[in-house]
């Protein structure tokens, strides 16, 4: 039986999560080193697998040299091989693996693989969303946290909690650790494609900061905010969101 998009999207991107875990046990790399092989390997198993298995289809991963052609395929598969290079090389837990379909611009498929935590999460099952946490929280960089989420976090009584890949974040909000993931320090379709597409699925608010939908296979993959979370806090959040002044 054929495989359905939501099947190999689930698949392949488990598949590549097996592939970093065993080449972070092996200990031939470490570091920078191991994050670049590690992003070497899982592209390249995934550029395989997508090419055979959806021919007529395009793809945009971060791993690869783009071409403006895509934009002409209304089927793009979405790709980030390692999402949290960092993480991933220091042996933490909080780096993903993206595979996301997106039709005509909407992420209609996605696949996160958490390969620290054993689990792949899909817009092809979602999760029944947990009860909101309280007070809510909020999902910041561990490392850079932004203002303007500092600042909305400040004002809506949220706490903050610093995590490493986007799409361990997003996930987080997906599987009830947390609540809001307002991210406006820049970011690539790839960085959040299949994160969009399981937390859409999952029931929560998706968009841009300023509430706008998140577009994909654009010409320029830049894609620099967005905002996921549960949907009772997403007014408040965009309305402070839009209230934010940057420091001169």
């Amino acid at each position: 039986m054929t495989e359905s998009d939501e099947q190999l999207a689930e698949r392949l991107a488990t598949e590549a999560g097996r592939i970093l875990l065993d080449l972070r046990t092996a200990g031939e790399f470490e570091g920078k080193a191991l994050g670049k092989a590690g992003d070497e390997r899982a592209n390249a198993m995934l550029m395989r697998e997508l090419r055979a298995a959806r021919p007529g289809d395009a793809i945009l991963s971060e791993e690869e040299k783009d071409s403006a052609t895509r934009c002409s395929f209304s089927r793009v598969w979405v790709v980030d091989p390692l999402d949290g290079t960092r993480e991933y090389g220091e042996g933490r837990s909080d780096w993903a693996v993206h595979v996301a379909l997106a039709i005509d611009g909407v992420p209609v498929v996605g696949a996160v693989a958490l390969p620290g935590l054993g689990i792949t999460l899909t817009s092809g099952a979602p999760r029944p969303l947990e009860a909101a946490n309280q007070p809510p929280k909020m999902l910041v960089s561990r490392t850079r946290p932004a203002a303007e989420a500092v600042f909305v976090a400040e004002r809506m009584g949220a706490e903050l909690l610093g995590m490493g890949s986007a799409g361990a974040k997003a996930m987080a909000v997906v599987r009830g650790e947390a609540d809001i993931y307002l991210h406006t320090g820049g970011q690539y379709e790839w960085d959040n494609c299949a994160p969009a597409a399981v937390a859409a699925a999952a029931g929560l608010h998706v968009s841009r900061a300023d509430g706008s939908p998140l577009v994909y296979n654009c010409e320029n993959p830049y894609l620099p905010d967005l905002l996921i979370c549960r949907k009772e806090f997403a007014d408040e959040a965009l309305r402070l969101a839009g209230e934010f002044v940057p420091a001169a």
